[in-house]
């Protein structure tokens, strides 16, 4: 299995301190169930971070037309909204909440130029609730299409995951094979597309990043 390079940091601590945690309970804990118990309490700490930062190997199917999930989850809000924050204008939202079981990594949704990239300060509330996409922490990146028309992908932060790594630069040519971030320990992405993007996912639909197409742009 291989480990996504944002991980390897936690993933070398978290060894350490398994050890560590181990040759107290087995040196300084006489009882023998107790030190089993930090010993298996340890190991499942260890397997969950070693499956957070999981690394798949994915082929992508590039086409300029299809807009494909930034993410793994599923799909919890599917509605029309106003985009406040850069593109200004009416937009067709679909949201995708990654529990921490899923692969956390953030693809780039469609091909073209990056016109807009900033990192906006703000709460940690759960990750599916519909205030989140506002008031949350999150990193905003607007993609131009070749076309002209722009989408927005929004990593939202939640309750647990206070960590946005996002790998794009402003004016960056960007292609759908690359990636855009990683977030840590559960979260969300918020697409903003335009309002005559044909859908092709419905609410409570589980998707996979860089795999499902979300939509087809007109």
């Amino acid at each position: 299995m291989k480990f996504h390079p944002a991980g390897h940091k936690i993933i070398r601590n978290t060894f350490i301190l398994v050890i560590a945690f181990n040759l107290i309970g087995w040196l300084f804990v006489s009882h023998s169930f107790f030190s089993g118990l930090i010993s298996l309490a340890t190991l499942v700490v260890l397997v969950l971070v070693l499956q957070f930062f999981r690394y798949p190997d994915r082929k992508v199917a590039v086409n300029p037309k299809n807009i494909i999930s930034p993410a793994d989850g599923k799909v919890c809000v599917i509605e029309e909204t106003e985009e406040k924050l850069y593109l200004k204008r009416k937009c067709l939202k679909v949201s995708i909440f990654m529990s921490p079981l899923n692969v956390h990594i953030n693809w780039v949704p469609v091909p073209g130029k990056v016109t807009f990239s900033m990192h906006k300060e703000g709460e940690f509330y759960a990750a599916f609730k519909d205030k989140s996409a506002d008031e949350n922490e999150r990193y905003c990146t607007a993609f131009q299409l070749a076309d002209g028309r722009e989408i927005m992908a929004n990593q939202v932060a939640g309750a647990m995951a206070r960590r946005i790594l996002n790998f794009l630069k402003k004016d960056q040519q960007v292609t759908q094979d690359m990636e855009m971030g990683f977030i840590r320990f559960g979260s969300r992405v918020d697409l903003y597309l335009p309002l005559d993007t044909k859908l092709n996912v419905k609410l409570g639909d589980k998707v996979t990043g860089s795999q499902t197409i979300i939509g087809e742009l007109s």
